[in-house]
């Protein structure tokens, strides 16, 4: 049988919690940053106050749950690699946007991340059984920002079969990104009808909705795009400090984005999200690899069920800024969790450091943790041909010395099935393991990327299409930093734009 599911809460607690969640829409509501987007939700059902904030009726928000798909496929490049997305089954992605890379050559042991290494990175994940969706997790510092998204969609187009990921960073990055894929997939239609790239619309914890993610959430919206809606509230600093206040809170932000979703364009698929963790009491820091963030996207898994949207939550997470034993204790009990509570989408394989540093070698070996934790999930079938009877009888009542079932043919027959066989993990006594090097596991990691990256190749596009991304870059390349604030409608706003943890200047994207 399968293992039961994780649940951390009864059937009248998650009850409470949708109250709650409720009662915050209908009499706090949402921050809502755009004069455009809250005169439009007003239009559409929403309540205005005398402040920025919109407030959500519950008749309104569960009528347009109803519209929110249960289920949706994501497609590779050339739609031969599918995937499917629903509320009863889990896949294991990637996620984050890491700065830093490891590097054990640097003084520091990392460096700033480049186009290369995300490059890498996407040529890993579709070289991996397990998981199935790189996203922009390396961050490319040498790319002009105003163009990232244009370079990343290209080397994931020139290096992947499988589905990609890209925030909403605006209305203008976010329409390009579709205008480029529909050159790379075939049009805008096959687009819309086997999406290729998952979104993310990043919720500002507490209550509010960037101008910039609306605007691109938007977009991701009218393309179909599955969008994953997730705030990455903090307990004790952005939300209540207990897990059932964070819960209370998030689910009304994002069940206002489940709403901005469908109002946007009716049946468009969501994930509903969380990178939401906790705030470590003694420093001020957050803590991504805590007990408690496991608890939490536990709980966000039985919401997801409840209001049956898949849902997506962090795992294989950690705080450690090195590859030791912390940094494997962390990520492995958050994958767990999340995986057992029954999550649908878990993500932020490869990736250290609350998800800002990045290991290809961790790539690697989170695959083969995926396998092991889908083995866990699988659970243990028990039937005539499962528990071997015959076998047991003949090896025990076997006349012959030293009878095992070593070469018994119930062995020969469930030998490939029975067991996980991880190719990573070191099972051999120290002599054989000393004789082949004495290699921990970083560095057997370390040998199975380099195999990748001499090896792995997709189908080339064809030059027409490469040749129309190239000139498609170049015009873009034209832009200045005022043309990109005055497309968000942002020209009279003071300061800086941040965007998953990176201040945008006009320095910042001028090369």
């Amino acid at each position: 049988m399968k293992l039961r599911k994780l649940e951390v809460f009864s059937t009248n607690e998650i009850e409470e919690i949708h109250n709650a969640s409720m009662h915050i829409l209908e009499n706090i509501g949402i921050k809502v940053e755009d004069p455009n987007l809250r005169k439009f939700l007003a239009e559409n059902g929403a309540i205005p106050t005398d402040t920025t904030y919109m407030k959500f009726p519950s008749d309104f928000v569960q009528e347009k749950l109803k519209t929110v798909p249960d289920s949706f496929t994501l497609y590779g490049r050339d739609g031969d690699f599918t995937a499917t997305v629903d509320t009863k089954h889990t896949e294991f992605a990637t996620i984050g946007t890491p700065v830093r890379i490891y590097d054990p050559e640097h003084k520091k042991g990392v460096r700033k991340t480049i186009l290369a290494d995300t490059i890498h990175q996407i040529r890993i994940v579709d070289s991996l059984k397990h998981i199935i969706c790189s996203h922009v997790d390396v961050w490319p510092n040498d790319v002009d920002y105003l163009q990232l998204h244009c370079h990343t969609i290209k080397a994931w187009a020139q290096n992947s079969t499988k589905p990609y990921g890209l925030g909403c960073l605006g209305r203008l990055p976010s329409q390009d990104m579709m205008d480029l894929l529909s050159i790379i997939v075939g049009g805008k239609d096959e687009l819309i009808n086997h999406p290729r790239l998952v979104g993310f619309f990043s919720i500002t914890s507490p209550l509010e909705f960037s101008q910039l993610m609306t605007n691109g959430f938007e977009v991701f919206t009218k393309y179909k795009q599955p969008t994953i809606c997730a705030p990455e509230a903090l307990a004790g600093s952005t939300a209540p400090i207990t897990v059932a206040g964070l819960l209370a809170q998030t689910n009304a932000e994002i069940l206002g984005a489940a709403v901005l979703s469908q109002i946007y364009n009716s049946g468009s698929p969501i994930f509903y999200g969380t990178v939401s963790h906790i705030t470590d009491i003694r420093t001020g820091n957050s803590a991504m690899g805590s007990v408690e963030t496991g608890l939490i996207t536990a709980g966000i898994a039985q919401l997801g069920r409840y209001y049956n949207i898949p849902s997506r939550g962090p795992g294989a997470v950690t705080d450690s800024k090195v590859l030791d034993l912390q940094n494997g204790y962390e990520r492995l009990q958050t994958l767990m969790l999340a995986a057992h509570a029954g999550i649908n989408y878990i993500t932020c394989a490869g990736s250290y450091e609350a998800t800002l540093s990045e290991a290809l070698e961790l790539l690697v070996i989170d695959d083969e943790l995926v396998g092991m934790v889908k083995r866990g999930i699988e659970g243990v079938e028990v039937s005539e041909k499962t528990i071997g009877l015959d076998a047991i009888t003949r090896i025990a009542t076997s006349e012959k010395q030293g009878a095992n079932f070593l070469d018994d043919k119930h062995t020969l027959k469930h030998m490939r099935t029975a067991h996980y066989l991880p190719e990573l993990s070191d099972r051999l006594r120290r002599r054989p393991w000393e004789k082949r090097g004495s290699m921990n596991i970083i560095q057997k990691a370390r040998v199975k990327v380099d195999e990748i990256l001499a090896n792995q190749c997709v189908p080339p596009l064809a030059p027409e299409k490469l040749h129309a991304i190239d000139a498609f870059i170049a015009e873009v390349a034209k832009r200045s930093y005022d043309d990109y604030k005055v497309a968000e409608g942002m020209m009279g706003k003071k300061g800086n734009v941040t965007i998953d943890h990176v201040e945008i200047t006009e320095e910042s994207v001028k090369k």
